[in-house]
């Protein structure tokens, strides 16, 4: 009796060590997924697959460039993300939207870190490279280093613009998604970017609104800490302006048809309408995440408008013809 209670507490304590062993690895398997910047990559790589779908003029795109191109994207996307990180370690620790991140926290080590990231960037070089297609590789490529290099270690350090220029990085995926497709630039892959390029101004600094003394406390140029609260709000509602403009474009190209244009006036009407109550807001902090959490809504249906009226259209191609 002694001897099956003694042994039952010492398989009690291999079974409690043993999961802590595996809660320990599961911990450090989250903690190099956070590094990515998951939310940002699905972002990124829903526009990317908008993108290949819109290239592809009849059904579903070559499978080659549908897999291995969200693939190579996603993984370089998800590289820049965890070097940003990297750069970015001191000012992450400073502010509380960030501060709870793995290297902050000493969670991942920095070499180890930089090891990850820069796995991921070769492995997504290889898979482009193999398996789609040189030029979605290039593109590709410049894009992790404009963003994890150029932006993080310059642009966003040398002034209140850094956001608008370094948003440049952020709006390529649609263009990747396409070529990877169709192995060429287009104006419609053109748009693309465009829209994302307008869009991404008022959507950070509607964010920077609410994080302004943090970015302060940081040292971070953003817009309301250089320009003022007033002056950001001013600049949202200009670029919201463009941004409902900018997106009647793709309509009056033929790229698509009526579907895509009143889901596009309908979200921008209601973007306009956060853009104008931030304005006028005595509580700005408040009215700036409402305008930023509307505005990841807004690119999201934004583009799955694109999306449905681009399958609308097909369909009733082949159903005509």
């Amino acid at each position: 009796m002694g001897w099956w209670t003694l042994s039952s507490i010492t398989v009690d304590n291999d079974n409690s060590e043993h999961e802590a062993v595996v809660e320990r690895k599961k911990a450090n398997w989250r903690q190099y997924y956070a590094l990515t910047k998951p939310k940002v990559v699905y972002l990124i790589l829903f526009t990317a697959v908008v993108g290949m779908l819109l290239a592809t003029s009849t059904g579903l795109p070559p499978w080659n460039a549908l897999i291995f191109g969200t693939l190579g994207i996603g993984l370089a996307a998800a590289s820049g993300a965890a070097i940003n990180q990297i750069i970015d370690e001191h000012i992450d620790g400073l502010m509380a939207r960030t501060e709870n991140r793995p290297l902050p926290q000493g969670d991942v080590d920095r070499n180890s870190a930089l090891v990850f990231a820069l796995s991921l960037g070769v492995i997504s070089m290889v898979l482009l490279l193999l398996f789609v297609n040189i030029l979605t590789a290039v593109l590709t490529l410049i894009s992790l280093i404009g963003y994890a290099v150029i932006y993080t270690m310059y642009l966003k350090r040398v002034g209140p613009q850094n956001i608008v220029w370094g948003g440049a990085a952020g709006a390529t995926p649609p263009v990747l998604g396409w070529v990877a497709v169709t192995g060429e630039i287009h104006l419609e892959a053109l748009l693309l970017f465009l829209v994302i390029f307008i869009w991404t101004p008022p959507h950070f600094w509607a964010l920077a609104i609410k994080r302004r003394a943090e970015y302060a406390k940081a040292n971070i140029p953003m817009l309301p800490v250089t320009h003022g609260v007033d002056f950001t709000k001013q600049q949202i509602l200009l670029y919201t302006v463009m941004l409902i403009s900018v997106t009647l474009l793709p309509f009056a190209i033929e790229m698509s048809g009526l579907i895509y244009l009143s889901g596009a006036i309908a979200l921008g009407v209601v973007f306009l309408w956060f853009a104008i109550s931030l304005y006028r807001s005595e509580n700005p902090d408040r009215a700036a995440m409402k305008t930023f959490a509307y505005s990841i809504i807004y690119l999201s249906m934004l583009f799955g408008f694109l999306l449905v009226d681009h399958y609308v259209r097909v369909v009733f191609h082949l159903v005509s013809s």
